[in-house]
């Protein structure tokens, strides 16, 4: 279920929000609120296929049971076997699902070898919530973690705002907000902002990404044969559509959450303001980054282990989140380019940091806009032309297929539409760098008439355009 979606919007967010804090009037020792949650989030997890919700329960079941039966034991020695085999079957079925296809094509291609493929419908949600329950796997083998009821532990991995594209979050983020007696009854204090967060997130949704998305779709269609101004119309509007479309996730999880007193945790923070690499990495995909630097780049070592030893790891960390974003060759050159920013800042740091802050930031943002063109192009081909045209200085009129996505209702003279569509990256660029950020603004939210208005004026602008629903762009990890 799409949370830009009329089902979502206007039957199953309200009944979901009614009945939860109805039952949550019920004494503490009656937790149905919670059950109704979770078999809620598995409605909402199984709408459009129901195939999804046997796999969500099977691993919920069987990560509980391992985690349970490691932290009862004190002896490491039956704790590591138990460990090993919750790594072995989570990415074990996170590869049967998601890189089978790709290592079999990739053996046959090299080893003349005809293994059929299987073409397997990726479950959604499966990076996040395999990646969001090895974490309490590894601190179970740890015993870092408590004992938590199963009804807990499902909730920890179903809550449904952030079931299907994260934030990838950690037990003692969400679990103890539930077990908060207070968090059981309806507060308007929490809804408010909540509302306000969610409609900011439709709109950078509905409204702003979906419109870049078609111009987007229709210059990568034609790469081979763009001049340079088309080159980087599209590539930078790649580069904002994905901004907005995840950031309006991020901003609609957000809101949800508290709508049901429940905080989750920053995602997002504004990560095209950043001066360097590792800015944007501390900005952008926030709890990836720290499930990556907490599960992969320190058990390897960190930084601990001298310059040499802390390149390879960062280059190991970067390898591994381009390949947690898709089984392609295109995905894992994007994150091999951003662990090479990511050590050639760690090598001269010194000399960068020196740089007029303004030029730091226009390495950083036209370096994540050409290495975007490789994470969005289907084939290197496509990315190779698109690059090779921003650079070629042949200048010419931009094509009515791109141009037209700006198109304002009423009749306007197409010769218009590279007027607004001017207009449209110069307010959304300024929007991304000289506007506080939704998170920012729900921190020291306070209701007036005026957010009211502007809140209920959103959301129904936004349900009267959902005529072209899509999905979130991070649906596809």
């Amino acid at each position: 279920m799409l949370f830009n979606s009329y089902v979502f919007m206007l039957a199953f967010l309200p009944v979901t929000l009614i009945v939860y804090f109805l039952l949550g009037k019920l004494p503490e020792r009656y937790p149905l609120n919670k059950l109704f949650l979770v078999l809620a989030s598995f409605v909402f997890y199984g709408y459009n296929n129901p195939s999804y919700v046997p796999i969500i329960v099977l691993s919920i079941l069987i990560n509980y049971a391992l985690s349970q039966m490691m932290l009862v034991s004190e002896k490491k020695a039956v704790r590591l076997p138990l460990m090993l085999l919750g790594l072995f079957l989570n990415l074990g079925v996170l590869f049967y699902f998601k890189y089978y296809d790709f290592f079999v094509s990739n053996m046959n291609g090299m080893l003349g070898t005809s293994l059929p493929l299987l073409h397997l419908m990726l479950p959604l949600g499966i990076s996040f919530f395999t990646f969001q329950q090895l974490s309490y796997v590894i601190d179970s083998y740890r015993r870092t973690v408590p004992r938590y009821n199963i009804l807990d532990y499902a909730l920890f991995v179903t809550f449904f705002p952030q079931l299907i594209a994260g934030p990838i979050v950690l037990h003692s983020e969400i679990v103890p907000q539930f077990a908060d007696p207070k968090n059981r009854k309806f507060n308007f204090d929490n809804f408010a902002p909540g509302l306000y967060a969610f409609a900011l997130g439709l709109f950078k949704k509905v409204i702003v990404a979906d419109t870049f998305g078609i111009a987007v779709e229709a210059g990568f269609a034609a790469a081979q044969g763009l001049n340079t101004a088309e080159a980087w119309f599209v590539a930078i509007g790649y580069t904002l559509q994905l901004y907005f479309d995840f950031s309006g996730y991020c901003d609609m999880a957000t809101g949800i959450g508290l709508m049901f007193n429940i905080k989750i945790p920053l995602n997002f923070n504004s990560p095209y303001k950043s001066m360097n690499i590792r800015e944007f990495w501390q900005r952008w995909h926030m709890t990836l980054s720290r499930f990556l630097t907490s599960y992969i780049y320190f058990p390897l070592g960190g930084s601990r282990k001298g310059l040499a030893r802390t390149c390879a790891n960062l280059m190991i960390v970067f390898l591994a989140s381009g390949l947690w974003h898709g089984a392609g060759w295109l995905f894992l050159l994007w994150g091999l380019m951003h662990g090479a920013a990511s050590v050639l800042y760690r090598l001269f740091r010194k000399q960068y940091d020196a740089l007029h802050p303004a030029l730091q930031w226009m390495i950083t943002f036209l370096f994540v806009v050409v290495a975007w063109v490789f994470f969005r192009a289907t084939s290197l081909a496509d990315a190779l032309a698109i690059v090779r045209s921003m650079l070629m200085m042949d200048f010419g009129p931009i094509r009515d297929s791109i141009t037209s996505a700006f198109a304002l209702p009423g009749g306007f003279r197409p010769g218009y539409n590279a007027l607004f569509m001017m207009a449209w990256y110069v307010l959304s660029l300024f929007a991304c760098l000289g506007l506080r950020n939704t998170y920012e603004k729900t921190m020291d939210f306070r209701p007036t008439l005026l957010g009211a208005f502007t809140t209920v004026i959103l959301i129904l602008y936004c349900t009267l355009s959902l005529s072209n629903v899509s999905v979130f762009l991070y649906f596809n990890f």
